[in-house]
């Protein structure tokens, strides 16, 4: 995956961050790695409403962006585990806010039928 070259004005800095961490998924996929490695199963046991396809393609770029690894074990059937790196831990702040805000804000919404 190429890495984007950004023509920077002020809001440069937030476009980058939001293309690296935007999506659907990868801000949940990102929570969730931040307390244990985890296998591609339970992730998507945790997110029932993603597709394997979609995960996958969100695991790939989050890895492409050195933000989790993935080690494959030499085993039948093959094991893979997720884990978030060190460069992908300094996102932990940003990602707890979100969730904070995230809760504030649902707690402001009319319930849903």
């Amino acid at each position: 995956m190429a890495h984007t070259k950004y023509d920077c004005n002020l809001g440069c800095p937030v476009e980058a961050t939001l293309k690296v961490i935007g999506g659907k998924w990868k801000g949940v996929v990102l929570y969730h790695l931040l307390s244990e490695t985890m296998r591609f199963n339970e992730l998507r046991r945790l997110m029932p409403e993603v597709t394997q396809r979609m995960l996958t393609r969100q695991l790939r770029e989050l890895e492409a962006d050195n933000l989790i690894s993935r080690k494959v074990y030499a085993e039948v059937p093959p094991k893979v585990e997720y884990s978030i790196t060190e460069y992908g831990k300094t996102l932990a702040p940003i990602i707890h806010a979100l969730q904070a805000w995230g809760l504030q804000h649902l707690e402001k919404m009319p319930e849903q039928v």
